[in-house]
């Protein structure tokens, strides 16, 4: 089974409407406020996976700071995960930073069968690592066995639209500040796989799961052989769609010539444990 971990979704209004919405988020307006980036429907979604065969894709929303925002567009997630039930796995976008409104939403989604949270963007949504804003939210999802998936940046490299200020100091403290919870960091955690060849690293990042999104924009293929071997159990594929094509990162990482054994478990395996979908 290959699972995409990583894609997002858009309401069809929001698309059409797109010029509408630039006003009203600075984040989307940095990422979408030219007309290149290009926002995908659950449909098109499914016919990317068909081209692609893949299985089936992790999806959710945009993450706003209004949580009226986050609520239409996990509504429409939700939804689509309704239409194609097994294929669409869906996560709930909140703001941490609305406090009961966003442990109210994500207590709504999972009832509606959202299988964790994320994607969450401190740097957009306008929360913070540091201090205790995600404490109820992550203390409820230890409690739920829920991941919670977060963007996370490199703090050397190219910049771009996109690239934040949580780095892997940032989210390695954040993750030793809460060890039962299950974490995803998106894009590769920018950087902090790494780290874990340290042995006091690798124990306080147990929980810790790391997405592929992205991955041809930021690293040289050959991340996938060096960190398999040393965290080949917590690597998820992830490709950021519609950002960038399906087929185009599968075929690319099929091509790598990885061990039969680890490939199975980016393409799918751990993210079929991590989210329990063999119960």
């Amino acid at each position: 089974m290959i699972i995409d971990f990583h894609t997002h979704l858009f309401p069809p209004e929001i698309i059409k409407h797109r010029e509408e919405y630039l006003s009203r988020d600075h984040w989307f307006k940095l990422l979408y406020g030219r007309p290149k980036p290009r926002m995908a429907t659950a449909e098109q979604l499914i016919a990317s996976m068909d081209e692609a065969g893949i299985d089936a894709s992790v999806a959710f929303g945009f993450s706003w700071r209004d949580m009226s925002l986050c609520r239409l567009g996990n509504d429409y997630v939700l939804e689509a995960a309704r239409r194609y039930p097994g294929r669409i796995l869906p996560f709930a976008v909140i703001n941490p930073a609305a406090g009961d409104e966003a442990l109210a939403e994500a207590e709504r989604c999972v009832e509606q069968g959202a299988l964790g949270l994320g994607e969450l963007i401190s740097d957009g949504q306008g929360f913070s690592l540091r201090d205790d804003t995600m404490t109820p939210l992550v203390e409820w999802a230890a409690k739920h066995r829920l991941p919670i998936l977060l963007h996370t940046s490199e703090p050397v490299g190219h910049q771009y639209n996109g690239k934040g200020d949580t780095t892997p100091d940032i989210v390695y403290r954040f993750a030793e500040r809460y060890p039962e919870t299950t974490l995803v960091l998106a894009h590769w955690g920018g950087g902090l796989p790494f780290y874990e060849l340290m042995p006091e690293v690798r124990r306080v990042l147990a929980q810790v799961y790391y997405d592929t999104a992205a991955s041809l924009y930021l690293y040289h293929d050959t991340i996938f052989s060096m960190l398999a071997p040393l965290i080949g159990d917590k690597i998820v594929f992830g490709t950021d769609f519609p950002l960038i094509s399906q087929k185009r990162f599968l075929s690319r990482v099929r091509r790598l010539g990885l061990p039969s054994e680890d490939l199975a478990k980016i393409l799918g395996d751990n993210a079929i444990r991590l989210l329990r979908l063999e119960t």
